[in-house]
């Protein structure tokens, strides 16, 4: 599974980086973003949940 989060969507919420700090993490312009290329199997179902959870749906699969 492949992720990523929009940069011009993203409002810093934190939920993702709450939800799946091992997928996401903050940028130097204080927005999510991901921290892998691809999301390991054991993590998926998190990575979907902060997906799920995403306010402005910034988070997308590729």
């Amino acid at each position: 599974m492949r992720i990523y989060v929009d940069q011009d969507i993203c409002i810093s919420c934190g939920s993702c980086v709450e939800i799946c700090p091992l997928v996401f993490d903050w940028n130097d312009d204080e927005k999510a973003f991901t921290i892998v290329d691809e999301v390991p199997s054991e993590l998926e179902s998190d990575a979907l949940e902060a997906l799920q959870n995403c306010p402005t749906e910034a988070i997308l699969e590729k």
